[in-house]
């Protein structure tokens, strides 16, 4: 019963959050001191602009005629 009362004890403590929450933020600080403040970073890089898409253009058939030059059945 002992250790229960303990344990209510502690529970009902007032944390103390300022000296941890000083140690956390203690490095920050520094880092501010020598390079300033807003700290210098590097702009995000530039979006490159999106591939266009292309279309698929489909063939049309050679139709062969009966009234087709010579030249044109040969391919030329």
């Amino acid at each position: 019963m002992a250790a229960r009362s303990h344990v209510r004890a502690m529970l009902k403590q007032k944390l103390n959050w300022k000296r941890p929450l000083f140690y956390l933020l203690l490095p920050i600080f520094l880092v501010m001191v020598f390079l300033g403040f807003p700290l210098p970073v590097a702009p995000p890089p530039a979006t490159k602009p999106a591939q266009e898409q292309t279309a698929v253009v489909k063939k049309k058939k050679k139709r062969v005629g009966l009234f087709m030059s010579e030249a044109d059945r040969d391919g030329n």
